[in-house]
């Protein structure tokens, strides 16, 4: 992996880590914080949405798609912490 690719990484992941913050609790989780939600987001969406026939490219669909797991990752952390 080069340094390119491991900084859009971690852009991607941040971006996608504070946009579900927003979404999901209001705030943000902290850099380090939005960047591993999203990270982890960006592997369940690239597991669960192509499923769906859900495909998106470029660096803006990339942040989308990371976007959308990292919600569906917090909603599930969410039901876990209520039982």
């Amino acid at each position: 992996m080069t340094v390119q690719a491991l900084l859009v990484w971690l852009v991607v992941g941040a971006v996608a880590g504070w946009l579900a913050g927003q979404i999901v609790k209001g705030h943000g989780f902290g850099l380090v914080g939005n960047i591993v939600v999203g990270i982890v987001g960006a592997f369940l969406a690239g597991w669960l949405l192509p499923g769906l026939g859900l495909g998106l490219s470029g660096i803006v669909g990339s942040i989308i798609y990371a976007a959308i797991g990292a919600i569906i990752l917090l909603l599930l952390i969410g039901l876990i912490k209520r039982v």
